[in-house]
């Protein structure tokens, strides 16, 4: 069959060549990379924002179908309403109906407001919620004292 030379050599020439290949994979392997000149790179990923998304009720007795319409000359939901007679020291918009609420801006003379919630009556004044006619960010509970209907 074989001769023992002969397998001996098939094996010399075997390892010969798996010795080469592997100098020749240790010699056009890449460097490691430095660590002083590596550069991390970074992927930001913004917070979520919050979206409001108002939840409609069937049927709830508490919740009004339609916004009542206001009565000529009287101030009511969906009506503009001016700051008035403050001779400049401004109205307090407050965080709830009545002196118990907490403070949460100005209104100066002749600032428009609309109307959004109202009236209740507390504390010997008449409140409504109103809303910046120029900023949604500004609104609140004010005396209807200081309020001048606008037609």
């Amino acid at each position: 069959m074989f001769s023992a030379a002969l397998v001996w050599k098939a094996l010399a020439t075997a390892l010969g060549l798996l010795v080469l290949a592997l100098a020749l994979v240790l010699a056009t392997a890449p460097a490691p990379p430095d660590p002083a000149n590596t550069v991390a790179l970074a992927t930001i990923i913004p917070n979520p924002t919050l979206v409001y998304v108002p939840v409609v009720v069937q049927n709830d007795p508490y919740m009004p179908t339609a916004v009542p319409t206001p009565v000529p000359g009287q101030i009511g939901i969906g009506s503009m309403v001016q700051v008035t007679g403050t001779e400049g020291i401004g109205l307090r918009f407050r965080s709830s109906a009545g002196l118990a609420g907490k403070e949460v801006f100005m209104g100066f003379d002749t600032e428009a407001f609309r109307v959004v919630d109202g009236p209740r009556q507390l504390d010997g004044y008449t409140w409504y919620f109103l809303e910046s006619a120029n900023d949604d960010q500004r609104s609140g509970w004010a005396a209807s004292n200081y309020l001048t209907l606008l037609p």
